[in-house]
């Protein structure tokens, strides 16, 4: 008997010799900010790396064990470092009290729809006239930086003709890696990668991912939609034919590619985001467009709010996404003040294609597929559940989910499916692969009106919800249920335009609710721009179709609009800040659609500015808006004071001694919208407006909330130069509490008769 227990001994001995190997995840260590001198060099990039090393080392051990765990070292402007650590000594870093922040690695997501639910300027009134595109030469010389998934630089959109020698300010690079048939020009001057932080969590990389090129598709729609050249005859398969154009057509681009495929659903993270912000800042861009981002967080744990907050210190205007995660409230991401963030609407351009049914009722979808039905021969209807395959659940099936549908049920006719969850499109690869000749996609009821014009592999149509019921109950009421499905054609002009997309992120602001996000809307459905011709339209495995120009979806379409709009704008008035940019942005900003009806969202009802901010994007009016709120880095750095941030954290990022002052209110902000998220009694807080136009006398009105009085004191201001600034206060009081239990929504709005400065207002009652 002594032997088995000898060995059960030695096998308890062994296990407590065996050290626990502790997990290991990548992190990022923030330090603030540098305060390199105009004479910064190689070499003192050098010096600032050795430090982290021996920060890093500090903690490790030694110097080498820190060179192995560090895989960035950011040394231009942003002072930190990511790298590889256990959690135990990411704790102890954190506490260190030169650090401002410790967090890690995040992933974050590209914001389009294109492939799936959830996740060119041709409109009227969104495209700048001709008078102003002169007046700005075109953004002639304004650099827009783009942070996505690279560009595909034989795009037409990207062509250097016409333009003249690179600015003297630029000090990028264009870093092509292995891909020797990537080249820059006089239009991409520069084009950077960063994958360190993707390997760090998805493991080894290949050579295939030493290359700033755009193979997603996503990069060159979004940067050609900011700052794209005049391409004529521009379309997709023929529909929306025209020039394609970006909002700042002369600007120089340059791409920053920080997005690869997705390793467990996110695509772009936080160490490579702030390499490249770093190195952006350094090149000498005057926009940055930002189409990316995640779940919100404290500012300094977020990669973005990093980034853009060093690169508005510098005077570059970030414009950033706010999500697709609509329509559900509280969903918007990129909050931070200091960055632009614009949600979605539609334009009054469209792509019907109509269902018409046995019964003679028509219904109008939207579609880009190239392929059309036999002219007049109506098809057999069935529903995807009718034609489920033995082995899928009905709620697979009615969402057209691969391998759920029958192929004997299917042949030869028209599938309805509904939409959610998996791509839209798949949905109609899987109904042709199960051999029918033609898909209607009917929303849900979440995406109610929302309808989508995307490049299907078979005939289909995309309807609304309730048309889409009627739809689903003639087919199951019927007993030979026939339809036809139209070919797609391009419709201009159609009303009502814009209304809010329903994937498009809503207020309130989660992490200050004081500050109302987003801050605008523009354009951000069925968007056509450039692509990449290593993917088909649909990015799915099974399209090898290739075209030049794509139509594309989400917060992602929408806010490169808005860098082309604020690269006209540094052209026009290059002593302007980036808040006085985005001020005149938003007061510039309309809230009725072409219908002259408020904006309504994708359900019909009436949107407010949790869906749209300050309201539509007008770019013409934002050039003159005759006066702005304007902001400088110490009232960023004060509102930190106000949100906790102490004297020494503060510190590190100015590069400079800083007091926080204990009085500051967050409602003060000199922001373009008044947000009060829980009113008790009253509240007064300040404004202070700088005039950027001529001499003139402007007097207040405002639409008061439900439930509230709102009053201004002086209600009128006189201003006898540029740069003027005056100040005044808005009190705004509960009068009836019952009305304002939940969010109301008014206006103040100033104006000398021919300028209208607008500003959101946004309360709640205790």
């Amino acid at each position: 008997m002594w032997l088995p227990k000898l060995l059960l001994l030695l096998h308890f001995s062994l296990q407590l010799q065996i050290p626990t190997l502790a997990i290991k995840k990548s992190y990022v260590v923030y330090l603030g900010a540098h305060s390199h001198g105009p004479d910064f060099s190689p070499l003192d990039s050098e010096r600032v790396t050795q430090s982290h090393y021996e920060f890093l080392g500090s903690f490790l051990g030694s110097r080498e064990v820190a060179r192995i765990s560090l895989f960035y070292s950011y040394t231009r402007h942003i002072n930190g470092f990511a790298a590889t650590l256990e959690e135990e000594v990411a704790a102890k870093i954190a506490n260190h009290p030169n650090v401002v922040s410790v967090f890690l690695n995040r992933g974050r997501k590209l914001h389009t729809t294109r492939s799936w639910d959830f996740l060119g300027l041709e409109q009227n009134g969104v495209v700048p006239s001709s008078s102003i595109w002169n007046k700005a030469k075109y953004g002639e010389n304004t650099i827009i930086g783009n942070l996505d998934t690279g560009v595909w630089p034989e795009s037409k959109s990207f062509s250097d003709e016409e333009l003249g020698p690179i600015p003297s300010k630029w000090k990028g690079i264009c870093q092509n890696g292995i891909d020797s048939s990537f080249h820059c020009n006089r239009k991409i001057i520069g084009a950077r990668y960063f994958n360190k932080g993707y390997a760090s969590v998805a493991g080894p990389l290949n050579s295939s991912f030493e290359s700033p090129r755009d193979n997603e598709g996503h990069g060159s729609h979004t940067l050609s939609t900011a700052g794209g050249n005049f391409v004529p005859k521009a379309s997709v398969f023929g529909f929306g034919n025209g020039t394609a154009k970006g909002g700042s057509p002369k600007s120089r681009v340059a791409a920053y590619k920080v997005c690869w495929p997705p390793v467990e659903g996110n695509e772009c993270f936080d160490a490579d985001i702030l390499a490249a912000f770093d190195l952006a800042i350094h090149d000498g861009v005057d926009v940055l467009s930002v189409s990316l981002g995640g779940a919100t967080t404290a500012f300094f744990n977020d990669s973005v709010a990093i980034g853009s907050f060093h690169a508005v210190k510098r005077g570059i205007v970030v414009v950033c996404s706010a999500g697709n995660s609509g329509p559900a409230d509280g969903t918007v991401s990129n909050v931070a003040p200091w960055e632009i963030t614009v949600g979605a609407s539609t334009m009054d351009r469209e792509f019907p294609s109509y269902v018409t049914l046995g019964n003679k009722r028509s219904f109008k979808g939207q579609s880009l597929s190239p392929r059309a039905l036999k002219s007049g021969k109506f098809y057999r209807l069935i529903s995807s559940v009718e034609a489920k395959a033995a082995n899928a659940s009905a709620e697979d099936a009615i969402l057209c989910k691969p391998k759920t549908l029958d192929p004997r049920k299917v042949k030869g006719k028209i599938v309805v499916c509904l939409r959610g969850e998996n791509a839209r499109v798949d949905k109609g690869q899987q109904v042709l692969q199960a051999g029918g000749v033609g898909m209607i996609l009917a929303n849900n009821e979440l995406t109610g009106n929302e309808i989508i014009a995307d490049p299907h592999v078979l005939p289909a149509s995309h309807i609304n919800y309730s048309d889409g019921i009627t739809v689903f109950t003639y087919v199951n009421s019927t007993k030979s249920p026939r339809g036809y499905i139209t070919p797609t054609t391009t419709k201009l002009g159609t009303k009502p335009a814009p209304f809010m997309a329903a994937f498009s992120s809503k207020g309130p602001n989660t992490v200050t609710p004081e500050i109302l996000k987003p801050d605008i809307t523009a354009p951000g459905v069925s968007v056509i721009a450039a692509y990449s011709e290593a993917q088909g339209p649909t990015n799915q495995v099974f399209d090898k179709r290739r075209v030049p120009f794509n139509s594309v979806s989400g917060t992602s379409m929408s806010c490169p609009h808005v860098s082309g709009i604020a690269g006209l704008l540094k052209t026009l008035h290059p002593d302007w800040s980036p808040a006085a940019i985005k001020s005149a942005i938003m007061t510039s900003a309309r809230t009725r659609d072409n219908a002259m009806e408020p904006i309504l969202n994708a359900s019909n009802f009436k949107a407010t500015p949790f869906s749209y901010g300050a309201g539509h994007v007008q770019p013409n009016r934002a050039m003159d808006p005759g006066l702005v709120y304007d902001l400088s880095i110490n009232d960023y750095l004060n509102f930190l004071c106000s949100l906790g941030y102490n004297a020494t954290q503060i510190e590190m990022l100015s590069e400079e001694p800083c007091r926080c002052s204990k009085n500051i209110r967050l409602t003060n902000l000199n922001y373009p919208s008044i947000t009060v998220p829980n009113l008790s009694g009253s509240i007064t807080v300040t404004r202070t407006l700088k005039n950027v136009g001529t001499p003139g006398t402007y007097r207040a009105g405002v639409q008061n909330p439900a439930g509230m009085v709102v009053s201004v004191k002086p209600n009128y201001l006189r201003f006898k130069r540029v740069g003027e600034e005056k100040s005044f206060k808005v009190t705004l009081k509960v009068k009836k509490p019952e009305a304002a239990k939940d969010y109301v929504f008014g206006k103040l709005i100033w104006s000398d008769g021919k300028r209208y400065v607008r500003s959101p207002i946004v309360v709640k009652a205790a």
